[in-house]
């Protein structure tokens, strides 16, 4: 017999993150590895992409399985976040409308800014010389 999972897509920057949740005991696996050790132990980042689960209260109840790639930590962890906050919605969906207002649920479009043509970065320019 196979329990229910429920999966989602996540992004931040570069970073994309393809999350399945499942009935577990709140285990963390980030592409095939603890979670722990994935995210270097950072407890910043654990409780981060933990956020909408705590907020629920089911922190416990679910185990996430999660490929990240692309991007840094940082990004991925947002990208897992996010993820998670949707899958948790297609799980059910009146549990939206506790994560909407703490903003588990809005995609950061932020994104790195191009260079541009006779400039040194996306907006430095190169010193001014009078003569």
């Amino acid at each position: 017999m196979s329990t229910i999972a429920y999966t989602a897509i996540g992004r931040r920057k570069e970073a994309v993150a393809k999350v399945k949740l499942q009935p577990g005991t709140g285990e963390i696996t980030v592409n095939e590895k603890s979670g722990e050790l994935y995210f270097q132990y950072n407890s910043e980042y654990l409780n981060d992409l933990r956020a909408p689960l705590i907020t629920l209260g089911l922190v416990n109840d679910y185990d996430i399985y999660a490929t990240a790639s692309g991007g840094g930590i940082k990004g991925q962890t947002d990208a897992v976040k996010l993820a998670v906050a949707r899958a948790v919605c297609n799980m059910a969906s009146e549990k939206r409308a506790t994560l909407k207002p703490e903003g588990y649920l809005t995609r950061d479009y932020r994104a790195k800014e191009r260079k541009k043509y006779g400039l040194k970065k996306a907006r430095k320019a190169p010193q001014f010389s009078k003569r």
